[in-house]
């Protein structure tokens, strides 16, 4: 059982569902934080829940738009329920940035145990990372050189991690877009990221390009 100061927001728009489910979590340890559709949901995630549990369906804005919506502001692990069993949806949903996906009817000790390993999984990711003068704390996703905080979009802020974790080590183009991404993207997406992360490092540079290679974080 997770601890009691572990806060999930649950965003399901059947109250008699969201109800029950609340109910099941309380019992298991959890506090429950709850919205109904995906506006109160984006108003709730201000209030930095320990995880999302998030339908898919909803008034107010389908369940991936409202993930994509929380993506842009957290790094929070999600977990998407939804009634809908096809391969395409739950592909849509991981791609879109969901930790873990259950489909229903599901029992509630599948869910808890779900829940409990992504948040045991974003615990391990969220440790301090450093390398030279650089430090980064995932779990707020900010970064500092020295001591000064590094103004980064959430695409530069993800390569700049995928770099320290493998600091002087070359990683090609694709490794990068993969890790970050996920999919195939225009390459010059990634370089116009690359750029502006080079900018936000600073002097002395630590980012290098290998031409035909990759890229290294070296000092």
């Amino acid at each position: 059982m997770e601890a009691v100061s572990v806060r999930v927001l649950l965003v399901e728009d059947d109250r008699g569902v969201r109800e029950a489910l609340k109910l099941g979590l309380e019992l298991e340890g959890y506090t429950v934080l709850e919205a109904s559709n995906g506006p109160e949901c984006l108003r709730k995630l201000e209030e930095g829940p320990d995880a999302v549990i998030l339908d898919v369906l909803m008034p107010g804005g389908d369940g991936f738009g409202v993930l994509r919506e929380i993506r842009r502001k957290s790094s929070v692990p999600v977990l998407m329920l939804t009634a809908l069993d096809e391969v395409e949806w739950r592909v849509k949903g991981l791609k879109e940035g969901a930790d873990d996906y259950l489909v229903k009817p599901y029992a509630l000790p599948e869910l808890v145990a779900r829940l409990e390993a992504v948040l045991r999984r974003t615990r391990r990711e969220d440790a301090i990372l450093s390398y030279a003068d650089l430090t980064l704390y995932p779990a707020k996703m900010e970064a500092r050189r020295a001591e000064r905080v590094l103004e980064l979009s959430p695409k530069a802020f993800l390569l700049l991690k995928c770099l320290v974790e493998h600091a002087e080590r070359i990683l090609p183009k694709e490794a990068l877009m993969q890790r970050v991404w996920g999919e195939e993207i225009e390459p010059n997406t990634l370089e116009v990221h690359l750029s502006a992360l080079r900018r936000a490092l600073g002097e002395p540079p630590l980012l290098h390009t290998l031409r035909g290679h990759g890229y290294v974080l070296r000092k």
